[in-house]
């Protein structure tokens, strides 16, 4: 009896494949065209047209194997622990980029910097760069003057284009390149147990009050 059951299931899955077969065997499937992300056919009004954030990661990998460089690859699209792109500059050493392409009016904030930043030693990169098609916050700015990371706002990208469409593309790396914006602090107040930054005094007197 058991073994009667099995037959006919079998002889069924058998039927339901056939028959899937040819439903979709008869069928035309499209494929997708892909984009053309070459970086000479594309300014920043294309890039501000690009539906996400992966469009522009496909276009800065192929700006940056176009413009020579070497060890470049892009990161997988979930898991990458906060860079988009991997690259080795002309002086040897591996950089991480974070790839921010957000509305002009939509500065990339705090967080870009925290991720790129956190990914260096992940990678095993000495440098870290956040590119983006608009502006950075100040909160940004300041976070990455105090860890040294460079950013390149929406102005760079678009000197960067200028100068590699130009065919100066010691020009684009020498702007990919420059030295960060850096504040300097000094780390010997590690040692000060009075030091209070960002203190929230709120807290501190709900405990009190307790």
């Amino acid at each position: 009896m058991f073994y009667s059951i099995l037959a006919i299931f079998v002889i069924v899955l058998m039927m339901i494949f056939i028959a899937g077969a040819k439903l979709f065997g008869s069928k035309k499937f499209s494929i997708p065209v892909q984009k053309d992300f070459d970086p000479l056919n594309i300014d920043i009004k294309d890039i501000d047209k690009m539906t996400d954030g992966h469009e522009f990661e496909l276009y800065l990998y192929r700006l940056f194997v176009a413009l020579g460089y070497t060890g470049v690859y892009k990161t997988v699209g979930s898991g990458d622990f906060g860079a988009d792109l991997v690259f080795t500059d002309r002086s040897g050493v591996r950089n991480v980029i974070q790839a921010k392409r957000q509305d002009i009016n939509n500065p990339v904030g705090i967080a870009a910097v925290q991720q790129v930043y956190s990914s260096m030693r992940y990678y095993k990169a000495k440098k870290s760069i956040v590119i983006a098609s608009t502006s950075f916050t100040t909160s940004c700015e300041t976070l990455a003057g105090i860890n040294h990371v460079k950013l390149l706002d929406r102005q760079d990208l678009i000197a960067i284009i200028n100068a590699f469409k130009q065919g100066d593309l010691e020009k684009a790396k020498d702007i990919i390149e420059a030295e960060p914006r850096i504040i300097l602090e000094s780390w010997s107040d590690y040692k000060n147990a009075n030091l209070e930054v960002k203190k929230d005094i709120k807290a501190e007197k709900l405990i009190r009050n307790l």
